[in-house]
């Protein structure tokens, strides 16, 4: 899968959760999603794709959930 569209699928993610009121929460259930439905490869491209480009075209929920506490997706 191309990397473009990883970052279309991992922000139209973004745009579902950000109607959530508790930011904490929208950036869990993100990170939850990525984690759940995602394969390994998918979300080691898109967490590459981030550090090389800082993020740039990624929702900030994407980039706090692929960054969440230190941990990886």
């Amino acid at each position: 899968m191309s990397t473009e569209n990883l970052i279309k699928m991992a922000n139209q993610i973004a745009q579902f959760f950000a109607s959530e009121p508790d930011k904490e929460q929208a950036v869990k259930g993100v990170r939850q999603h990525l984690q759940s439905f995602w394969t390994p490869a998918m979300r080691i491209e898109l967490m590459a794709w981030q550090v090389e480009q800082r993020g740039a075209a990624l929702h900030p929920l994407v980039r706090e959930a692929l960054t969440e506490q230190g941990r990886a997706v």
